[in-house]
């Protein structure tokens, strides 16, 4: 996506004499060198968490489709391990509230699970309810994602963006996102959004918890106030 370029001002208007252009291009040029070192060490310290790799754990709300007929979910995991990631667990659940809520809750909390894509159940028909099922378990809202998301689809699909419901959000310590059933919006979500940013995302959702883990405090049982990833609970229901 391409916006169009600001338009410049064309007018001409008085040049400096030679000392004085001379002193502000130096006082600029110093200042660019502060400014460019500056901003290269906040990039580091603020990248310094990025996940290189991220286990991922992709979720399918269908009460129709099957895992051998899902072109949605076959994306998402094709597109994740091009990337050089891994999908440590893929499901499919039917639209239903509890299904998807339960889910979204288990494969967060997994410790081989880094984040959770799932896709289906976000339009405005009466079943599609991944957005309502999933809000609750947040335990911080990534607001941006869907704002870009539906910008993005702007630009394909035109005003029938407004149905689509995409969401994200921070569950055990762990980012969730909830794309659209289509393959299309699974592409755009996936290539223009998730993987320039998951890696980010995850070492920031994720920061000081392998601290506690390590210190020995409890994290089993319910999440804590501080969003920290909950105890290991790997058992699942994948769908063969």
């Amino acid at each position: 996506m391409s916006d169009a370029s600001d338009g410049h001002d064309n007018d001409h208007h008085d040049e400096p004499d030679h000392d004085g252009q001379h002193d502000a291009t130096h006082d600029d040029d110093h200042h660019s060198h502060d400014d460019h070192d500056h901003h290269s060490h906040d990039d580091h310290d603020h990248h310094s968490h990025d996940a290189d790799s991220v286990a991922l754990g992709v979720l399918t709300v269908s009460s129709s489709r099957s895992q051998s007929d899902d072109p949605s979910g076959e994306y998402l995991v094709s597109a994740f391990e091009d990337a050089g990631h891994e999908v440590a667990v893929r499901e499919l659940v039917p639209d239903e509230y509890d299904s998807v809520q339960a889910a979204v809750d288990r494969i967060a909390r997994r410790k081989d699970t880094d984040a959770v894509v799932t896709t289906g159940g976000t339009g405005v028909t009466p079943d599609d309810v991944t957005p309502e099922a999933v809000k609750g378990l947040f335990a911080k809202t990534l607001p941006g994602f869907g704002e870009l998301f539906r910008r993005l689809s702007y630009e394909e699909i035109g005003t029938r963006t407004i149905g689509s419901r995409a969401i994200a959000g921070v569950v055990s310590a762990t980012p969730v996102f909830c794309l659209p059933g289509s393959e299309n919006a699974v592409r755009l979500g996936v290539d223009e959004v998730i993987l320039p940013e998951i890696g980010h995302l995850v070492g920031l959702a994720g920061r000081g918890v392998e601290d506690t883990e390590e210190a020995g405090d409890d994290v089993e049982g319910e999440m804590g106030d501080n969003g920290t990833k909950r105890g290991d609970d790997t058992e699942t229901d994948d769908v063969e």
